[in-house]
């Protein structure tokens, strides 16, 4: 068991750089929240990267919007949206303030904190509890209350965790970009570790080269934000 006592997060510089380099090497680190006096732990290994206003996969395709303008901030920070109404979804700000981009954390590993997670997700089959980008929010207890939260803080974080090594590593298309036009649909911007049972579930299969270019409600999110946190929503509780 993952069991560090201390949160000690990956620093801004680590934010700072491409994006699909951040992408790469965020598999193996581990996704970190403090709440109802312990940790919550995963170890990521699911991401994709959407980068700049001419990926039309990227929010930022629309320019700067109340939305949209944290991808335009410091990396580092969180970017936590709602989509479909229903779920939360996480990324982390890349590249230099001003340059929109950002990293999607797709799914986790749990390693921490694990009953907690289960009760927030209200099930015990431990490779689906953060399998998927909705899951993990769900899991985690994560809604808009934690959009703009500083990941290199106490609150919300991502550690270093083992290293993946490059034969452990896929490639795909982002997942739901089928519908963007090329070549952002089949640019090859999600990296999973390729033999792991936690990723999004029916979509481990493929390895392709890669280019330059449910329940509504938790009655656990937000639980313990970092004061002072403005909400884009009201959160569910």
């Amino acid at each position: 068991m993952y069991t560090r006592a201390v949160a000690s997060p990956l620093s801004r510089s680590f934010y700072s750089r491409p994006t699909l380099t951040v992408a790469r090497q965020l598999l193996g680190c581990v996704l970190s929240r403090r709440v109802d006096g312990q940790i919550l732990r995963g170890r990521i290994i699911e991401t994709e990267a959407y980068v700049g206003e001419e990926d039309l996969a990227c929010h930022a395709r629309a320019g700067i919007t109340p939305r949209t303008e944290p991808l335009y901030g410091p990396p580092g920070f969180a970017y936590v949206y709602l989509t479909y109404g229903m779920h939360y979804l996480l990324n982390a700000v890349t590249e230099a303030k001003g340059r929109p981009a950002a990293v999607l954390i797709r799914a986790v590993e749990p390693l921490q904190g694990i009953e907690w997670m289960e009760e927030a997700r209200g099930l015990a089959e431990r490779h689906l509890l953060p399998s998927g980008p909705a899951r993990l929010c769900r899991a985690f207890g994560l809604d808009l209350a934690w959009n703009r939260t500083d990941l290199c803080g106490t609150d919300l974080w991502i550690e270093r965790g083992g290293s993946v090594g490059d034969p452990e590593v896929a490639t795909s298309p982002r997942i739901g970009c089928q519908n963007v036009p090329g070549p952002w649909a089949a640019i090859p911007w999600r990296f999973y570790v390729a033999g792991s049972p936690h990723v999004t579930p029916g979509r481990r299969p493929r390895k392709l080269l890669m280019t330059t270019a449910s329940e509504i409600g938790n009655n656990r999110a937000s639980r313990n934000a970092p004061p002072g946190r403005i909400r884009d929503t009201p959160s569910r509780r």
